[in-house]
């Protein structure tokens, strides 16, 4: 078809030969219409940066010749934001079936019996985005272990037996662990599910009940194939690790799909700033949760000092945090409380780390007061609330950050006494494109004062950013507790120094980010059942 300006020309041609003087113009074209202006991101909201994306099977080699004992370490990037809609828990319960439901060749009993005289350890967890393999033997059993091992990701056995056994366990988990007994991990998958409502990490990892009553042996097998893939395996060896081995294990991998489904795309987090969800349960005491989701991450300039402030708040289960000494120790409020700069789920192996491999591409700041008396649940939020925007406001005097920096220089060197830990953060860095970061952390130390770490404050840990999450029986009083805004006097049963009592003024008006229309109550029983 010949455009418009084509057909013009041939028209004023065809003119000026007929012997025309006064050749008709064109009519002018229309503009293109402008490009719609890409609208702003809304203020809080946080874009999906891709991580780093390692090479397929890519090696991470740690190797030491003095241990016998060698460690596997297997990660693909898949996880929960891989279950389909419908069926969450699918990835979770994939893995699991793949590591503990037996091989082609074993049962899954029997496998359990060929691992014990070998004191072996093979564990699989899955988060967000990374779900990890484990294998830890003596050399000796090298060579049986490693056929083991391999063969639970070629040629698991997919009883139909053992589907059903380990879906039974993750629907208990669900209804009975993680709704009735463990306030804990309920506040946390609760602001999972504030902090990213709509978006792929919301739903509770190991699944929902609709989602895994839903699932069927056929669901596992073809999720297998689709993201237990070669182009999503980082491997990471360390121990008495020589080329032979490198080859033997790269070699059998080799026989794992080379590719399968395309990575999922995430969407921006919209802010949830100012909201809170009570999850209503019977329960004798309050859970607190509160954060909100950040675009810091590894490898950005302020996740060193904002890390360095929130371990001044409090590490897990660490005694010199400000926020344990004022509400634990001081007034008597609760048990823990924590805070942290990124995801925090808790080492089962090595008591009060993170866990390694928890790599994912939107973070979130978290802190956690728990178990509290229900009538000081308010009282609590708001210390936390204080002690946090006392940092924005105030430098740590020069006593204060000597402490911390001290404590920091010698707890990060714990956090890598392991192997399999090591491992972790080794393989963490190719997503965050951080190398040697925890070298990186200490060489950070020696740099920070107290007022760069209060600058990276200000920028980062605004207390308005934060949406809360309680666990609580009485959710209404709660409710209108915080719709109110209504001061939170607190009592205590034996005396107290004048200058506490003073402070308690403070945090008793302490103003909480919490917008009273953006107050929901859920029934705990109801809570991820969909």
């Amino acid at each position: 078809m010949k455009t418009r300006a084509t057909v013009s020309l041939v028209l004023a041609a065809a003119l000026s030969l007929a012997g025309c003087t006064h050749a008709p113009k064109p009519p002018p074209e229309e503009p293109p219409p402008a490009p719609a202006p890409t609208p702003p991101p809304e203020q809080g909201s946080v874009p999906a940066v891709p991580l780093k994306q390692p090479q397929p099977m890519q090696l991470v080699v740690q190797a030491r010749a003095d241990t016998p004992i060698v460690s596997l370490r297997l990660v693909f990037h898949t996880g929960s934001i891989d279950d389909p809609k419908g069926k969450e828990g699918l990835t979770a319960l994939t893995a699991k079936l793949m590591a503990e439901g037996g091989t082609r060749k074993l049962t899954a009993a029997q496998l359990l019996e060929a691992l014990y005289p070998m004191a072996a350890e093979l564990k699989v967890v899955t988060d967000k985005e990374m779900t990890t393999l484990s294998g830890r033997v003596h050399q000796d059993f090298l060579p049986s272990f490693l056929q083991l091992f391999t063969d639970t990701l070629l040629e698991p056995r997919f009883d139909p037996a053992e589907f059903e056994r380990l879906r039974a366990n993750a629907l208990n988990a669900v209804r009975n662990g993680l709704r009735s007994e463990d306030d804990e991990t309920l506040g946390k998958v609760g602001l999972d599910a504030l902090l990213y409502a709509g978006h792929p990490y919301a739903h509770y990892t190991g699944g929902t009940v609709q989602g895994l009553q839903s699932l069927t042996l056929e669901d596992v097998k073809a999720h297998a194939r689709r993201v237990f893939t070669q182009d999503r395996l980082v491997i990471g060896l360390a121990g008495p690790v020589d080329a032979n081995l490198q080859q033997a294990l790269t070699s059998r991998l080799g026989a794992l799909p080379v590719t399968g489904a395309p990575r999922v795309e995430l969407p921006t987090v919209k802010s949830s700033a100012g909201r809170a969800l009570i999850l209503q349960k019977p329960t004798l005491s309050t859970a607190v949760s509160m954060g909100f989701v950040t675009p810091m991450r590894r490898g950005d300039p302020d996740f060193f000092p904002v890390s360095f402030a929130l371990s001044n708040l409090g590490e897990h289960r660490q005694f010199i945090g400000v926020l344990f000494n004022e509400l634990r120790e001081q007034r008597g409020l609760n048990y823990g409380d924590y805070a942290y700069a990124e995801h925090f789920i808790e080492d089962r192996g090595n008591g009060t780390f993170n866990r390694t491999n928890l790599v994912r591409t939107q973070q979130d700041v978290s802190l956690w007061l728990r178990p509290v008396v229900p009538a000081n649940g308010v009282f609590a939020t708001r210390g936390a609330v204080f002690f946090l925007e006392r940092m924005s406001k105030e430098p740590l005097t020069p006593e204060r950050f000597e402490l911390v920096l001290g404590f920091l220089q010698g707890y990060t060197r714990l956090w890598e006494q392991t192997d399999q830990r090591r491992l972790g953060y080794a393989i963490d860095s190719l997503y965050y494109g951080t190398p040697d970061f925890l070298e990186a952390y200490r060489a950070a130390l020696a740099t920070m004062t107290p007022e760069s770490v209060q600058a990276a404050v200000r920028r980062q840990l605004s207390p308005e950013k934060l949406a809360f999450v309680y666990v609580t029986e009485d959710a209404q009083g709660l409710a209108r507790q915080l719709k109110s805004g209504a001061p939170s006097p607190i009592t205590y049963a034996s005396p107290k120094p004048p200058e506490l009592l003073k402070l308690d003024e403070r945090i008793i008006q302490q103003k909480l980010p919490v917008r009273p229309d953006a107050i929901q109550v859920v029934p705990a029983a109801e809570f991820m059942e969909r």
